[in-house]
């Protein structure tokens, strides 16, 4: 399997809109669902810093990713374009492969 995480701080006032479109059953899951391979997102909120959050987007492999990115790249980044502005800083932590096991 293969992970994507990203971490976000949210503005002030942004966090339910955030969380109805980063969560397992929004704007974003919703664009990947489109797309074989891709297996839900979570959506992890910190619980000692208000607005900071983790994405963990899971799919069956990292060419499964990439084959949607290309398939979808106008809605990824219209939808990108459109959510940006619920968030003060969005970093991409990296991606990752499970060994085999999980």
């Amino acid at each position: 399997m293969y992970r994507i995480v990203w971490a976000f701080e949210v503005k002030p006032g942004s966090a339910q809109a955030f969380e109805s479109a980063y969560g397992p059953a929004g704007d974003w899951a919703k664009l990947f669902r489109k797309a074989p391979g891709y297996g839900g997102t979570e959506l992890l909120k910190d619980v000692d810093h208000t607005g900071r959050y983790l994405t963990i987007d899971h799919w069956r492999s990292r060419e499964d990713f990439w084959k949607f990115r290309e398939a979808f790249r106008a809605e990824y980044l219209a939808l990108d374009k459109r959510l940006a502005a619920l968030t003060k800083h969005e970093t991409l932590i990296g991606d990752f492969e499970t060994n085999g096991a999980a």
